[in-house]
């Protein structure tokens, strides 16, 4: 089969190097892709928001499978557009993506659903939006209503942050994501991410990790699109998982489908786990960054096989199986990061890293200039590391981590400290 991967990013890194094992696979193109995918596919220089130029590049290829990374795209109607030209892509339809391109449109299935979530309210201009937080009280959550890059949640402390917030939302500060917004009631617990593996009607658990969001050590700084996950994640066990895809994955994947809206692709829930049961966070439509760098490391099937069968609608009967050991993945981003940020920074002793046994270094915001790797993002490398425990691949993967030569970037020294403690609890 000949398949076209789009992005560029660490997630599309690790679907590009998971897809590269199947041997149905004959081509590999990755549009835009990166200096660490081209390791394994044919770049081209087409943007995923360039939905005619994606077009145009799957039919001149004769591409038999698109498969889509980030969300933008996916939003945008791209797996429709491709449809229509008569090729096959994996992600869902516009009207489908509606469950991460508004968070208004998810939690209002939920409530429909009656799918267990926080209960929220939904503003269409900053004098709602104040006086859903006042309603609410303080802690609170303010959320841009469209895509904003992972950075368009505020969870507010204090009365004073969550009205500056909507505020923000309001005068702009996200762009069109934040024509509307959400205010949630704080949910208490801890967070996990269950991955969902969807045809429109059947949906696969396809693993779970547990990301760190704050851009500091001790879950402090600003939130960010991820600066580190591990999987398996010891919160999330097979009864929880089993609790929230009856309570919460199947019901929506049900819902959309009597919609006329079937939900094919990943489905990404994020949850929060409080006395042993979950509650809907938020919906993504596309694999995790960096949750899909530690999931996709230890899947024991053929990834473009179950790709495969659930554009085909051919999941029922199937499941996705996983490695017992741990992974862990800890984001080296760019210094500034989540705010303006340094790039054309140099990023030496790489090798040295991916050298080490049982490490890759997946590549998400870099460049090259001649023989020089260069940043040229936020977050730039992933350096996953697996082990016998979390404990051991947190262990292997900071020892990589040093390894590094990078003065313009930083990382957090703290990834998986709840699963590290847990076992020695």
């Amino acid at each position: 089969m000949i398949v076209l991967l789009l992005g560029s990013g660490g997630r599309e890194h690790a679907l590009a190097a998971t897809l590269a094992k199947s041997p149905k696979l004959t081509r590999l193109i990755a549009a835009p892709g990166n200096p660490g995918i081209a390791r394994y596919a044919e770049l081209r220089d087409v943007s995923v928001d360039d939905l005619d130029g994606v077009v145009r590049l799957a039919t001149d290829e004769k591409v038999d499978l698109v498969v889509v990374g980030p969300e933008a795209p996916l939003v945008a109607g791209v797996v429709d557009r491709l449809k229509a030209a008569g090729i096959k892509a994996f992600g869902p339809s516009a009207a489908a993506a509606r469950l991460e391109g508004s968070k208004a449109f998810t939690k209002e299935l939920c409530a429909a659903q009656g799918i267990p979530t926080a209960g929220f309210r939904r503003c269409r201009s900053g004098e709602e939006g104040h006086a859903a937080i006042d309603a609410f009280g303080a802690p609170v959550v303010i959320k841009a209503d469209g895509l904003a890059a992972g950075k368009g949640v505020t969870v507010a402390m204090t009365l004073e942050e969550a009205h500056a917030a909507v505020d923000d939302v309001f005068a702009g500060g996200f762009g069109e994501a934040g024509a509307e917004a959400v205010v949630e009631e704080f949910m208490e617990g801890e967070e996990a991410s269950l991955f969902a593996l969807c045809d429109g009607t059947t949906a696969l658990v396809f693993g779970e990790a547990q990301d760190h969001k704050r851009a500091y050590d001790g879950d402090e700084g600003p939130n960010t699109g991820g600066m580190g996950a591990y999987s398996p994640t010891p919160i999330l066990t097979p009864a929880l998982v089993e609790k929230a895809m009856a309570q919460i994955v199947r019901p929506t994947v049900k819902a959309m489908a009597e919609a006329g809206a079937p939900f094919t692709g990943f489905l990404y829930a994020g949850l929060m786990i409080e006395a042993n049961a979950p509650r809907l966070v938020e919906y993504n439509v596309r694999f995790g960054d960096p949750e899909a760098q530690v999931v996709l490391p230890r899947l024991k099937e053929d990834l473009l096989d179950l790709l495969v069968a659930a554009v085909d609608g051919q999941l029922a009967g199937r499941k996705a199986t996983f490695k017992s050991d741990a992974a862990l993945t800890v984001v080296m981003a760019a210094n500034g990061y989540p705010g303006a940020y340094e790039k054309g920074s140099e990023i030496r002793h790489l090798a040295e890293a991916e050298a080490r046994h049982d490490v890759t270094v997946f590549h998400a915001g870099t460049t090259t200039d001649g023989e020089r790797l260069l940043a040229n993002g936020g977050r730039v490398l992933a350096v996953t590391a697996t082990g016998a425990d979390v404990r051991e691949a947190q262990a292997r993967a900071y020892t990589a981590i040093d390894d590094i030569d990078w003065p313009g970037g930083f990382c957090r020294r703290d990834i998986g400290w709840r699963a590290v403690a847990r076992l020695e609890e």
